[in-house]
């Protein structure tokens, strides 16, 4: 619950005639994925200096905090293609400056921009042949490599050059690339994070295309959703495509299988979101139904008060629905209800002094309602738990609250490794399924009557059912069964200076 950190958010347009705008826009529909930094460049041409440039504007904190001033999209970020990011560092540092993408540069071949939403796995290894060669870094960032590798490629295309750079990485990788004549997306070729694109109707009849981390980001602008980026797809989305609908599009190879982010679904995309081709709220109910058939709520008298379901809002808000209603089908008394409150405006940078500055955290994020609450058996739905840590205050609080049971079912199984592609995992020591040797174990730290995960195998099945796609998914952080190899024992700032 709550422990793990999301990934980043990306977001490009491409012949409109208020990129910034719209990228600032899509930015604020995927604030979910990143909170510590904020960022937008553009593409114009400078006619005092006779060549392209790109502006770039980028800071700490929120998107309606980095941006809070309307004047930087009348006089600064001008042109009609752009790129946007917003981060929670993986790699990298959160406190310096010099990380917050994009990334902009200029090279032999003109002006490149880069976001990026992922993690190289074979970052200390590219990073230490650079150095070998007297290479110097400006940020302590993974993302940063890419970029070097597309300057000292010997390529004479700019595409070529991309394409060479691509080719040396592993790990995680949804790129968004702003060069001086075009937009650029770029899916690694396992499909570990989620890539959409998007088009719009400008008001001449032309068409402006968008590319996301997540379709929500889509609808706030009012385009449509066409298609996911594929594992692998490099796509370049040009003046001449926008105008005839066809684009270049290039493939990296393939050495292992595609191996989606499974945790996309559990947690960090929004329900009205569409990822890796599926609707988020649709899977969820999936895991919800999955987890009623392996842990339903407790059975009671015929004149006992039925048990209530509440989630921890918001992502299992929708689990705990299809967990609910399935249980009903299967003959079990219970109902839906909205037990716990939670406070939106409280964000990573809330400040609670003292030593229970956790539980105040806590308390300060969510609220009990008491009143649905009290001498009743509560069944509390959440969608993972890492450190436990949460998990232990809201059970506690609820008990306050006068619940006279509390159980929890997890609608995912035990983390019990950290992830290497791009999400902030505890390490290995901190997850609460590696302190315990059982479930009975945990269940008796977390203060529950009863205490129930999701099994690997439910898991899979849920999403397939859901989304029978074909395609495979990542579930290392459950099952340490890595799909591309990584270096175990790195830091996110292991760089620092």
């Amino acid at each position: 619950m709550r422990e793990i950190k999301e990934y980043c958010g990306i977001f490009g347009v491409y012949n409109a005639p208020n990129a910034a705008r719209l990228i600032y826009y899509g930015l604020h529909a995927l604030q979910h994925r990143g909170q510590e930094s904020a960022g937008i460049v553009t593409s114009t041409y400078d006619e005092v200096r006779q060549r392209p440039v790109m502006p770039v504007h980028k800071g700490f904190g929120l998107v309606l905090d980095v941006f809070d001033d309307p004047s930087i999209f009348e006089t600064k970020l001008l042109g009609r293609a752009g790129i946007g990011h917003n981060r929670y560092s993986t790699s990298g540092s959160a406190t310096n400056p010099a990380n917050i993408q994009p990334f902009v540069v200029h090279y032999r071949d003109g002006n490149i921009a880069l976001a990026h939403n992922g993690n190289l796995s074979n970052a200390r290894e590219l990073r230490q042949a650079f150095s070998e060669r007297g290479t110097l870094f400006l940020t302590t960032s993974d993302s940063e490599l890419i970029l070097h590798l597309i300057a000292q490629s010997r390529r004479q295309r700019q595409i070529d050059q991309i394409i060479d750079a691509l080719t040396q990485l592993e790990g995680a990788f949804s790129l968004l690339i702003l060069t001086d004549t075009s937009l650029i997306a770029v899916r690694d070729p396992n499909g570990f994070r989620p890539l959409a694109l998007g088009r719009l109707r400008n008001e001449d009849g032309s068409w402006a295309y968008c590319v996301a981390s997540e379709t929500c980001a889509f609808d706030l602008i009012g385009a449509e959703y066409v298609r996911d980026i594929e594992p692998g797809e490099i796509l370049v989305i040009d003046q001449k495509g926008c105008e005839t609908g066809q684009f270049e599009r290039y493939f990296l190879p393939r050495r292992f299988r595609i191996s989606q982010c499974i945790f996309e679904y559990v947690y960090f995309a929004r329900p009205d979101s569409k990822v890796f081709g599926e609707m988020v709220d649709k899977v969820r109910r999936k895991l919800g139904k999955q987890l009623a058939h392996e842990a339903p709520v407790p059975e009671v008298g015929p004149d006992d008060k039925p048990p209530i379901v509440i989630s921890v809002p918001d992502s299992s808000n929708t689990i705990a629905l299809g967990y609910t209603t399935e249980c009903q089908k299967l003959g079990y008394r219970c109902r839906y209800e909205i037990g716990l409150i939670r406070n939106h405006y409280v964000g990573r940078t809330f400040i609670a002094p003292g030593q229970d500055r956790r539980e105040m955290r806590v308390r300060c994020k969510f609220n009990t309602v008491e009143g649905v609450l009290r001498d009743r058996i509560v069944v509390v739905v959440d969608d993972s738990i890492v450190r436990g840590t949460t998990s232990r205050f809201l059970v506690n609080m609820i008990r306050q609250a006068g619940a006279r049971e509390v159980h929890l079912r997890i609608a995912s199984p035990p983390v019990i490794s950290p992830c290497f592609y791009g999400m902030d995992f505890p390490s290995a020591e901190e997850l609460l399924a590696n302190k315990f040797a059982s479930i009975e174990e945990m269940r008796r730290w977390l203060g529950v009557d009863s205490l129930a995960y999701l099994s690997v195998e439910g898991l899979m099945q849920a999403v397939r059912s859901a989304h029978p796609d074909g395609l495979d998914y990542c579930n290392a952080c459950f099952t340490a069964d890595y799909p591309v190899p990584v270096e175990m024992g790195v830091t996110k700032e292991e760089n620092e200076w």
